[in-house]
């Protein structure tokens, strides 16, 4: 309530781009601080009593995740600890650094509670983001996204050798590694979601090693069901852990927000409410294509309690949140918890 009466109005009158710096700045700090930690916990932490699963051998105290895209070089994971999520999902990282895509490249869209990035997977790098990461000591898993570097001349085996230097540099630091094979939001617009193009892909990284971390596939919410079920089958051969759904639609049908506001925005990829119900079927899908046991992420307009147990209805193990705390706050965390909590004690 303090957050939407108060913090919210701030935030909004600032562009959505420097609303997410001043965030990750804060975050940042309380990251650095145990004192801060500490405070943040009690404000925001309820218990996670009965919340508590194992997936792909890790411990999850509670199914509620932070999405990867609001840190995306792992300097707050500590700080989302205190605030009561689950687990923590950094990224994307690349093998390269990358400055992403000009300015402005970030955008929201009130009327649908939903935002529209073209962030270009801005990031340092996954030299420097792995060595930040490599002394946590998390009390909660951590898993790290990784995707191509945002660079055109990038292409063929050079490609995949890039997907591949990220992979190996996460596996020390990781808990879990998503693999995005649906980023939209690069220079040359290109993804490996093709049959062939996944293949290679996983042939590449082989996720079934013995020495490999859990490994998932994060797919886009703007698929069918018959290219999803070849692509889940690639992915079962490989030995995958599990998936993550969904990344941002590129598709504008719809949306409350008026024609023309949209097209003074330009391209980028749709997140928040505007997907929900959409990611929700592609949860729903998986779970029907990969069977009962294989653990699903789910992503996608989650703001609210009700939004939450849509997705776990649907097939979803764990969630994850990034725009409903843009338009709701951090206390989002903390009343998704209390309801889930009340629905496992009836």
């Amino acid at each position: 309530m303090i957050y939407e009466k108060l913090i919210k109005p701030i935030l909004f009158k600032k562009d959505a781009e420097q609303a997410h710096e001043w965030a990750l700045k804060l975050a940042s700090l309380t990251n650095r601080s145990r004192l801060l930690q500490e405070f943040i916990s009690r404000v925001f932490r309820n218990s996670d009593s009965g919340l508590e699963q194992e997936l792909f051998g890790l411990t999850f105290p509670n199914p509620i995740g932070l999405a990867a895209g609001f840190d995306k070089n792992g300097t707050t994971p500590r700080a989302m600890q205190a605030l009561g999520f689950g687990f923590v999902e950094v990224g994307s990282i690349t093998a390269k650094p990358s400055s992403g895509n000009p300015r402005p490249r970030a955008f929201r869209i009130p009327e649908d509670h939903s935002l529209i990035n073209r962030m270009g997977l801005n990031n340092e790098g996954a030299d420097r983001i792995t060595e930040r990461l490599s002394n946590l000591n998390l009390d909660i898993p951590l898993g790290v996204n990784i995707a191509k570097t945002n660079d055109p001349s990038i292409h063929g085996d050079a490609a995949l050798q890039d997907y591949l230097y990220s992979y190996v540099k996460a596996q020390p630091v990781a808990d879990y590694i998503t693999v995005n094979i649906s980023c939209p939001n690069t220079g040359e617009g290109k993804t490996f979601e093709s049959p062939q193009a996944l293949h290679d892909l996983l042939e590449t990284l082989e996720p079934a090693k013995e020495d490999r971390k859990p490994t998932l596939i994060k797919f886009t919410v703007d698929i069918d069901k018959p290219a999803l079920k070849k692509l889940i089958t690639i992915c079962e051969n490989f030995g995958i852990s599990g998936y993550v759904a969904s990344n941002t639609s590129s598709v504008r049908e719809g949306l409350n927000t008026p024609n023309p506001i949209l097209d003074s925005i330009g391209n980028g990829g749709i997140s928040g409410r505007a997907i929900q119900k959409r990611s929700t079927q592609v949860v729903r899908w998986i779970r029907e294509i990969a069977g009962k046991e294989k653990p699903i992420i789910g992503v996608g307009g989650i703001d609210s309690p009700e939004a939450a147990l849509e997705k776990l209805e649907a097939g979803a193990d764990l969630l994850q949140l990034y725009t409903g705390l843009v338009y709701k706050g951090p206390g989002l965390v903390r009343s998704i918890k209390k309801k889930l909590t009340s629905v496992n004690s009836k």
